[in-house]
């Protein structure tokens, strides 16, 4: 147990303004709609992203535009990227974007490692030094329970994390979803406080003052940029 932080402290997500946190939903409402599907029922993924949207008090005309806009044939179509930055003293962020323009997306990330100072690495350069895993969270459950659920419904997880009566889960990103209606079909009424796919470093850092206010700024910056979704780092804050 305990093998990886807090997930609250784990990922610098963007969105700290309502216009950029609508902005993000509605991409990535969008582009699940289009893969999966218009109908929540029938997509997963979609079902799970209004959900989130609505915890985060996105308003519903948000979500259905995204959603009536895949229905008109518009033509957008959003790649996720993921670059990858050393960051001051030792630090490292996963910069991932969802994004229609390529060569934008690039543009507007290289132009803030300049003005920090900092480097952008080749693929694989940083990620090695993280996990990829989903991450569900929620409470109400025993651990008996919840380890039962999981092996009845042979799910393979990387930890188990239980702090009081809160718990966290962390498997492999496809599992996500298995994770879910396994603990659902113990008690069906949990409600899920956390349900991610992360990056979660494999070592956390602490900065000094002076590199964590560096730190800060290119994290500040990054998060500015309207392509990017999430920011994952290793440092501690």
């Amino acid at each position: 147990m305990g093998r990886f932080p807090n997930i609250a402290a784990a990922k610098a997500k963007t969105g700290a303004a309502k216009g950029k946190l609508y902005g993000m939903y509605a991409k990535e409402i969008y582009q699940a709609a289009k893969n999966g599907g218009v109908t929540p029922e029938g997509n997963p993924s979609l079902k799970r992203l209004i959900e989130k949207a609505k915890k985060e008090q996105v308003p519903s005309d948000v979500i259905k535009r995204a959603i009536e806009k895949v229905n008109s044939g518009a033509g957008e179509d959003y790649q996720t990227l993921t670059y990858e930055i050393f960051g001051p003293a030792g630090s490292t962020l996963m910069v991932e974007c969802l994004t229609d323009n390529v060569n934008r997306s690039v543009s507007d990330v290289r132009a803030v490692v300049n003005k920090c100072h900092v480097k952008m690495g080749a693929m694989g350069s940083v990620a090695y030094m993280y996990d990829n895993l989903c991450v569900v969270g929620f409470s109400g459950l025993s651990e008996d329970e919840i380890m039962n659920a999981l092996i009845e419904n042979n799910i393979d997880f990387v930890d188990i994390e239980i702090d009081d009566n809160n718990t966290l889960i962390y498997g492999n990103p496809n599992d996500l979803f298995k994770i879910k209606e396994a603990i659902l079909s113990v008690k069906n009424d949990i409600d899920f406080t956390v349900d991610e796919i992360n990056m979660l470093p494999k070592e956390r850092i602490t900065l000094t003052k002076e590199s964590l206010d560096e730190f800060n700024k290119l994290l500040s910056m990054l998060e500015d940029i309207d392509d990017v979704q999430n920011v994952y780092h290793n440092v501690e804050l």
